[in-house]
């Protein structure tokens, strides 16, 4: 059927142009064996030409998050587009254009365990909520326990959050209590407080010395 989307082109020398968009298209035609393609012939100037191109690499599937990251960041640096205009242009949402444009703060080598496929842009997102020094060091977690996306988030959570540290301080009033029943009743004793609650535990290796230990309480 040939090409069905006419490729955009401006014209440079009197006999040659420079395709601006469509560019696979015309691969794909010279593979198919087309001699000719439909063409849109515009004026265009450097940076409108420079903006189209970086609009049609953003929307090809080849691209990897973080490719795709530094293109939209180009957008913004080079074009002062926002990320409203950049999701009208690109056909994504803004918020998935605000999400791959945060990939950028990862920590460098977390980048490259992105890059090279070891996480997954979802795993990436997740580690953004963490400090740099932290991410790289939960990102190796994340590969070597074969974590999901929600694991991770999860994960992140409790990094972030951790538990307090139960105190192992035992009051010096408990402690001397436990050496006067353990003196008095010639055993080992414990005692188990949580709060205003708790329990004595009371230790023997015989039936003498529970008969002994009964003896002292009766």
């Amino acid at each position: 059927q040939g090409v069905i989307q006419p490729l955009v082109v401006r014209k440079v020398t009197y006999d040659k142009y420079e395709i601006i968009a469509g560019e696979r298209r015309w691969r794909a035609a010279k593979i198919a064996g087309l001699d000719e393609v439909p063409a849109i012939v515009r004026e265009i100037d450097d940076q409108v030409a420079l903006a189209i191109g970086l609009i049609e690499n953003i929307q090809r599937e080849s691209l990897t998050p973080l490719e795709e990251a530094r293109a939209l960041q180009k957008l913004i640096e080079d074009f002062k587009m926002t990320h409203e205009e950049i999701s009208h242009v690109v056909g994504r949402s803004r918020s998935a254009v605000s999400n791959l444009i945060r990939l950028l703060q990862l920590n460098e080598s977390v980048k490259d365990l992105l890059g090279s496929g070891k996480i997954e842009m979802g795993h990436a997102r997740a580690l953004l909520s963490l400090k740099e020094d932290k991410q790289f060091d939960v990102a190796n977690q994340v590969i070597q326990r074969s974590l999901s996306v929600r694991q991770t988030e999860e994960l992140v959570k409790r990094v972030l959050n951790p538990k307090p540290k139960k105190s192992t301080e035992v009051d010096p009033h408990i402690t001397s209590l436990m050496q006067s029943l353990s003196k008095t009743l010639d055993s080992k004793t414990e005692i188990k407080q949580n709060n205003n609650k708790g329990k004595i535990i009371i230790h023997y290796s015989s039936s003498d010395e529970l008969d002994n230990i009964l003896k002292h309480i009766n």
